[in-house]
């Protein structure tokens, strides 16, 4: 026991040592975003990424982690539309266009969905990344097609309505989605 002891306060000691502390930045940095980054007022002066796009097997792995992330961001809306539109554009991409990705990827679901649907005005250094501003051509042009105005929020206001919004007449319930 007092062997366990002795070697768990040595490892606290090296975590806790400036050596480690000076690698932190390393270990800690996150891999392809989940820190999000658009507060950055130059897309260019973030961290590298570690792409290497010199071979067809590395190419496909990076395509693929990208695909996955643009369908798997756990927000219905965003996992079709960014989905559907790296399905469809991330083999044409060149290495600026994939980290002009990278930083859409890696924002917040709820701030993005604002922003590419007109609710709000995007960041400067958001509204002039090249993929936001083509995804969010795509879903505004999709929106003027396929839905009406008025069922649109205004810039501002909050899109989210109750689905029983109409029911709010004299002979619908009074609360709750009856």
């Amino acid at each position: 026991m007092a062997s366990l002891r002795r070697a768990l306060f040595n490892a606290h000691q090296i975590l806790k040592s400036s050596a480690l502390s000076a690698r932190t930045e390393t270990l800690l940095r996150p891999q392809y975003g989940w820190v999000s980054r658009f507060s950055s007022s130059d897309i260019s002066s973030t961290r590298s990424l570690d792409m290497d796009l010199s071979n067809e097997e590395s190419k496909r792995r990076l395509f693929n982690r990208l695909l996955y992330r643009s369908r798997q961001r756990g927000f219905l809306e965003l996992d079709l539309v960014l989905g559907k539109w790296v399905e469809d554009n991330i083999h044409s991409m060149d290495e600026n266009g994939i980290k002009s990705l990278v930083h859409v990827l890696d924002l917040e679901n709820p701030d993005l969905w604002r922003w590419l649907t007109g609710q709000e005005k995007p960041p400067e250094a958001v509204s002039i990344n090249p993929v936001f501003s083509a995804v969010q051509e795509k879903v505004m042009r999709n929106l003027n097609n396929h839905s009406a105005p008025e069922t649109r929020a205004t810039p501002g206001e909050p899109w989210v309505r109750g689905w029983d919004d109409i029911k709010k007449g004299c002979d619908g319930p009074i609360t709750g989605n009856h």
